[in-house]
């Protein structure tokens, strides 16, 4: 066994925190049952001049109840696509204390159809969801003419 002969300075190490703060009580927040009540509350939460005109991926973060715990805008990118890393999906939503999650991601093009690529990442997301515990409820491609839910259309 290799011994010690450096100590280490504690100094140079970094210090995490987990917390999270929420101002509005649990019965105050809406509740989502439904991908039509998603798509509106995500619709009122987009930026209305990117819509259009860049893709975002958004998170809406769920509490036991299907309570609104947030909504987080976690990759943006460029007219045709943008890089999702679900560490930071995944990360973004154990800090929240989520018990669930929704995504999202807007079309500029306003095609609500998902692509290859969208359906890949879904199953990857709903795959890495069910080994943490921390489901995929539904992932909405949002367009401000309407939208696309996996959950209705493909029974996430």
């Amino acid at each position: 066994m290799e011994e010690l002969k450096e100590k280490i300075d504690l100094s140079t190490v970094a210090e995490i925190s987990i917390g999270y703060s929420c101002k509005v009580k649990a019965s105050l927040r809406p509740k989502v049952s439904s991908s039509r009540q998603a798509y509106q509350v995500l619709l009122d939460f987009w930026e209305s001049d990117r819509i259009a005109l860049v893709e975002d991926f958004q998170l809406m973060l769920l509490n036991r109840a299907n309570r609104i715990l947030g909504i987080c805008t976690v990759s943006s990118g460029g007219t045709s696509g943008t890089v999702l890393d679900p560490k930071i999906v995944f990360a973004t939503a154990l800090k929240a204390n989520s018990s669930s999650i929704i995504v999202a991601h807007n079309h500029p093009s306003g095609n609500l159809w998902p692509s290859k690529q969208d359906k890949r990442l879904t199953k990857r997301l709903v795959e890495i969801g069910k080994a943490l515990d921390l489901p995929i409820l539904d992932h909405v491609i949002v367009t401000p003419e309407g939208y696309y839910s996996f959950a209705d259309e493909e029974g996430l």
